[in-house]
């Protein structure tokens, strides 16, 4: 089935819908990517900090790494390109600059494959990496279902928005109604990452998140934590 499977097949948006659903079983609650360790810094502490934090992370982090990956990897899924694979899911892991990011993207990977084999999702050759990641797996999973590329990244942006306000909705004094209006100013934000990450080339791929790889490290020694990162 294409990746640039028509989004307005019933299914494939079932499909998504599905792939980025909070109730989907792989853990994602419980990691803050750092998020955690901003809030003890004082970095993060209320809506507007809240919302610059988020901005400068899809920005600098997710349009330059995980976005341009998925898409690599949804072609290399559908093209059968097995070292296209391995080198993307090594890349990506390589980018990951702490022990609980890395550690996070080995979990929630190894989840989606436990969860894509009870639902007869796993490819019959034996394609997928050694460690496989997260967005490895989220392109199988999103290749598997038909959904079309462009779509595909904005249910990642809009997963990974939702988690980071679930995240400080539990560990700020942040109501559901100041993460709506979050949400609301941030939807436009989702829309042009997804269209600069589909145009990035090779070469101009890289996270540069050194306030969250900081926030990070500092979380694995924190006193007092919710979440694993």
């Amino acid at each position: 089935m294409s990746i640039e499977a028509d989004h307005r097949d019933p299914l494939a948006l079932a499909g998504l819908l599905q792939l980025v659903s909070p109730a989907l079983p792989i853990g994602a609650f419980a990691w803050s990517q750092g998020l955690e360790s901003a809030f003890e810094l004082g970095w993060v502490n209320d809506e507007e900090s809240l919302e610059a934090w988020m901005q400068g992370v899809l920005d600098d982090g997710l349009t330059h790494c995980d976005l341009p990956v998925l898409v690599r990897v949804m072609r290399a899924w559908e093209g059968d390109d097995a070292a296209a694979l391995v080198y993307w899911n090594d890349w990506l892991q390589a980018n990951r600059e702490t022990r609980e990011l890395l550690e996070e993207e080995h979990r929630l990977g190894a989840a989606l494959v436990r969860l894509l084999g009870n639902l007869e999702l796993l490819p019959t050759a034996p394609r997928i990496p050694e460690t496989p990641g997260y967005v490895v797996m989220f392109g199988l999973a999103a290749w598997r279902r038909g959904i079309a590329e462009r779509e595909a990244l904005l249910g990642f942006a809009w997963a990974w928005l939702e988690n980071q306000l679930a995240v400080a909705c539990k560990a700020l004094p942040l109501g559901q109604t100041a993460a709506q209006r979050i949400i609301e100013r941030m939807r436009p934000a989702l829309a042009r990452a997804v269209e600069a990450a589909s145009r990035l080339s090779d070469d101009e791929l890289g996270p540069a998140l050194p306030g969250l790889a900081l926030a990070s490290a500092l979380h694995e020694t924190q006193y007092s934590r919710l979440f694993r990162s």
